[in-house]
Order: structure tokens, then sequence, then C-alpha cells
């Protein structure tokens, strides 16, 4: 009886002193000032994942990491993703970031009135996504119809904010994101005044991003809706140098003569009406004015070379601005 109690004892002292082994290999091991950062890549298994850890001096070691993810049931639960690290994260934490999905994300603006072809810039900058894959992602057809999407391209629905993505995000992940920001934007109070106006989402977005190309000051926006508006209404041409420069296949900042005559449905002074579809992407500032224009007689406006326009009601007017502010440089 004596001996069968001391082989009990035995064991569970040597239980016990397994088990504070065990816990000892699970305490924080690196530096907690310094910090990694890590990528999971998807179809790793856990093992992999925990042997890195301990290389990286991450976790003090990767068998005691391994079974404590075992055991918790955490191991078939680790999601792929850039994540950081310091060396002082207690190995449950490190356990936790990795399979709550605790990734690195990069917050990224969109200015308002950027084309695709800058926001794929930006993307590309910090290798979130491949500049032409996104650009061209946002013309390919089958993708857009899963966003129920009908037009040619999105250009004018990747709505300018600032957005939180990572790495592990595919473009049509981010695109996706950009469009729906879009449609939450776009209300149904929004829609019914489309309609009052008799135009389309399209119309109003092309409008917009126009608007949006022509002035970066807000008390000047309602005004130029005005005068777009008006000469819609009057069927004269927009006459809009940015449409002009979004159809040219290279723009060097200077807007030539030669350049007024380019053939294409986006130039403005050739063409009535609208462009096909918006040249920029707006903010919603723009898009309300497009919605909501100032009531004016104003068929016209030059650019006063300091950011701002003067507007005219007649062409006789509008020439001697031009002669003012254009011609007298």
């Amino acid at each position: 009886m004596r001996r069968t109690l001391t082989i009990l004892m035995s064991f569970i002292l040597l239980v016990f002193l397994g088990g504070l082994g065990f816990l000892s290999q699970l305490q924080p091991f690196g530096n907690p000032s310094e910090r990694q950062v890590l990528e999971i890549r998807n179809g790793s298994s856990f093992a992999e994942v925990a042997s890195v850890l301990h290389q990286r001096q991450l976790v003090k070691n990767d068998w005691a990491f391994t079974w404590m993810g075992r055991l918790l049931g955490a191991d078939r639960n680790i999601m792929p993703g850039e994540y950081e690290f310091h060396g002082g994260m207690a190995p449950a934490d490190v356990l936790d970031k990795i399979t709550q999905g605790d990734v690195i994300q990069y917050v990224v603006t969109i200015p308002e009135g950027y084309s695709i072809e800058q926001i794929a810039g930006i993307l590309q900058e910090k290798w979130l996504a491949e500049e032409q894959a996104f650009i061209e992602l946002t013309k390919d057809a089958q993708f857009l119809a899963t966003l129920d999407f009908h037009a040619d391209n999105l250009e004018g629905y990747l709505f300018p904010d600032t957005y939180h993505l990572t790495r592990v995000m595919t473009p049509e992940a981010i695109i996706q994101t950009m469009v729906s920001r879009f449609k939450k934007s776009w209300t149904t109070k929004l829609s019914e005044r489309a309609r009052e106006l008799g135009m389309s989402i399209h119309e109003i977005m092309t409008l917009a991003s126009v608007i949006e190309k022509e002035t970066g000051l807000s008390q000047e926006r309602g005004l130029i809706s005005g005068v777009f508006h008006n000469r819609l209404r009057k069927k004269i041409t927009l006459q809009s140098d940015p449409t002009v420069i979004y159809a040219l296949a290279q723009f060097d900042g200077n807007l030539r003569k030669k350049d007024l005559s380019v053939d294409s449905p986006y130039n403005t002074y050739r063409f009535r009406g609208l462009p096909p579809g918006p040249i920029a992407n707006p903010g919603e500032a723009s898009i309300q004015a497009a919605l909501f224009p100032v009531p004016t007689n104003y068929l016209y406006f030059v650019s006063r070379n300091d950011g701002s326009h003067e507007f005219s009601a007649t062409l006789d007017e509008h020439n001697l601005a031009v002669k003012k502010f254009q011609l007298q440089q």
C-alpha cells in the first residue's frame, strides 16, 4: 500500500514538474522593444508557423507553442496575413493574434478627383496592388457584373475616402470596398433628386467628375454646376478643358489649341452634352453640386489664375474676362 502511494505521489510530482516545465516554455522570450513583421502565407501549417516564430525569437519553444495550439483547438484556425509582433509578447497573445486575424492595416487616402490610374499608382506604391492589373480589373466585364455594375469601367465609382487595407486583400476585394463605399453614399434621396432632374446616376456622376476637376473651391462648385446645367439645357457644348485632357493619350500639363480638336467623345469642345462617363472619381461635395446647382444665368467661366473663376452671363462679358485674366499674362 505504501509502495503504491509512493508511486502515485511520484507520478503526480512528475506531472506537476512537467507542467511547470511546459508552462515555462510558454513565457515571453524576446526583447519587448524589438518589433518584427511576419507574413503568414496561405496554406502554411501551424507547425511551420511555430517554427518561424521560434526562429525569429518570438516564442521560446516551437514544440510547446504547437501543443498549446492543439490543446486549445487553435491550430486549424490560423489566418494568413501580415502581422506585427514584439519579443515581449506572451505566446498566448501571439496565438490569439494569428487566430483572430489581427493583421497589419495600411491607411490609404484616395483624394477627391483622382482617376483610376492615379488610384492604382497609390496602391502600387504601398505594395497593395499591381498597378496595371488593378486598372485592367476596373474594365473587366465579368468582374463588373459581380458588382451589379452596368458600365464599361469603374471610373467615377471608386469613392474618395480613407481606407484601411491589408496586404492579403486581393485587388478585387479592394475595388469591392471602394464601390461599396460609393453605393453607401448614394442614398434613395439622391436617386429621387436625379430623377427630378431627368438624369441617370451615371450622368450625375459624370457631371460631378467634371465639376470636381474644374474647381477645388467649395464655394464655386454649385455655380459651376449651374453653368453646366444651363449649357446642357440650351444644348451648348460644355467646353470643359478637363474632359479634353482626359481624352488625350499624353498630357504634359500644357493644354494647346490643337488639343481642343481631338476626335474623342470626351472632347466637350467638339461634342455637345456630357462625355460618355466620369473623367475622375468625384467626392461627395461635387456629387451634391451636380444634383443641386446654384440657380444662375451664367453660361461661362474662366480661371483667374489663383484657383478661382470669373463667371459671365454673356459671350461679350466672357471675352472681356478671358482678355483680362488669360490673354494679358
